[in-house]
């Protein structure tokens, strides 16, 4: 008799697992906000799966912009676009990445092959281009005439940073540097490493770079290693973190913790301060736990792996330690469980009329433990003296076709130098730009 093939087992697998786990019983908006309901916990041998099948955009597909504004694709045919950085002279770089295909991301048993399984359904099994390609839009018409590879043979490059004539890259492993040169297409110079990070399992590779108003600081996320310490604290050192290293001489030292993967950053433009997009944990219920947007205090510590949103104690996490329960920090503001929010960035600069001229943008990839789905869209929190102020409104949806297919996948978000919103779609391989409706 034959025996079943790995790829008929996957299927399977997946099958079975799409079949099983909890259902969302809060109403529409409850899990969202300032002061989000938190229900009980609930846990299974088996965790809930229910994502969308990465398919691609039909010819001529695109999203749906909200009311008053309209997307059309700055460029299509990237290869997993992840990550957008908006250089002065209106240039746009795209880090074309994905996970380190090397043993640092590998992990063991049946359920880590079945995750895996699950993640390439979702459109993230594909290698990684390691490399940041420049976009250029000549006539100012919202279509790049011209793309560059920028920089090759990186290591799942994500954030960007350009700090006088030094451009920074955060590679899963280091922060490296580059000189640039104004109007440069292509940087052919070997990279100097400013800082390692964090790396080995990589259980969350993705590391973003935000450098301090005067320059003199990057911050660097860094998400956990699992996904509530189960594969020992000892490999947790300086992740679940945002990390401070300094530009000239790289010194590193721990900004703020037990946030468990964070990503985009900003400079919040009225207060000065710092905020960040935080994924939360998983595999305790459909409703739990939300991702959140907060802002940073500096030595502040926000939970993980102990507690969430505050002092709502893990208890899978063992021993205790409600001595660092006792001084979680409470998130400012919950998006909504397992909306998977990454892409980051406030409105200062954006050029979408006065609805959308003080809050934050927010790149959703969309839930993968929940059902029914969540995320899988762009939206924008409005905020009001430093903080957020009223619900979220979608600025781009339609990602997930009727049949529950995604078309796309929003990451990063960026405001180009003419005041529109880029978003970067690494399962349809476009980036997306939104502006005012045209008259």
């Amino acid at each position: 008799m034959r025996r079943p093939s790995l790829s008929i087992l996957a299927t399977a697998a997946l099958l079975v697992l799409a079949g099983c786990g909890d259902k969302s019983t809060l109403a529409a908006g409850a899990g969202v906000g300032p002061a989000p309901q938190l229900p009980a916990p609930k846990s299974s041998l088996i965790p809930t799966v229910d994502i969308a099948p990465a398919k691609g955009w039909p010819e001529g597909g695109k999203p749906q912009a909200a009311q008053g504004l309209e997307v059309q694709a700055l460029a299509r045919g990237l290869d997993h676009p992840r990550w957008l950085y908006v250089l002065p002279n209106g240039d746009v770089l795209v880090a074309e990445s994905n996970k380190p295909q090397t043993s640092e991301t590998k992990q063991s048993g049946v359920r880590a092959w079945v995750m895996g399984k699950v993640m390439a359904k979702a459109g993230a099994g594909v290698p990684s281009a390691d490399r940041i390609t420049l976009l250029r839009d000549l006539d100012g018409d919202g279509v790049a005439e011209t793309r560059s590879v920028f920089l090759k043979n990186l290591h799942s490059p994500f954030g960007m940073a350009l700090v006088g004539d030094q451009l920074y890259v955060a590679n899963a492993d280091a922060i490296v540097r580059f000189p640039y040169r104004q109007g440069a297409t292509e940087i052919t110079d070997a990279p100097q490493t400013l800082a390692p990070l964090p790396a080995g399992l990589n259980h969350h590779w993705t590391k973003n770079i935000l450098a301090s108003r005067d320059g003199g600081k990057l911050y660097a996320t860094v998400g956990s290693n699992s996904n509530v310490g189960e594969n020992g604290l000892e490999i947790e050192v300086n992740r679940a973190a945002i990390l401070e290293v300094d530009v000239k001489t790289g010194a590193t030292r721990l900004f703020a913790s037990g946030l468990r993967n964070p990503n985009g950053m900003a400079w919040e433009p009225q207060s000065g301060a710092l905020w960040t997009v935080v994924n939360e944990r998983d595999e305790i219920g459909s409703d739990l736990v939300p991702d959140y947007l907060t802002s940073v205090q500096e030595g502040g510590f926000y939970g993980w792996p102990y507690s969430y949103y505050g002092q709502h104690v893990d208890t899978r996490v063992q021993p205790p330690r409600p001595d660092m329960v006792a001084k979680a920090i409470v998130p400012d503001y919950a998006l909504g469980a397992h909306v998977a929010a990454l892409g980051l960035t406030f409105a200062q600069g954006a050029q979408l009329g006065p609805a959308y001229a003080s809050g934050a943008f927010i790149g959703q990839h969309g839930s993968w433990n929940r059902k029914p789905l969540s995320g899988y869209k762009v939206v924008y929190v409005p905020f009001a003296n430093g903080k957020p102020n009223g619900m979220p409104v979608e600025i781009l949806s339609g990602f997930v076709s009727s049949e529950g297919d995604a078309y796309g996948r929003p990451v990063g978000v960026a405001i180009d130098k003419r005041g529109a919103l880029l978003v970067a779609d690494d399962v349809g391989n476009v980036v997306w730009r939104v502006r005012p409706a045209s008259r």
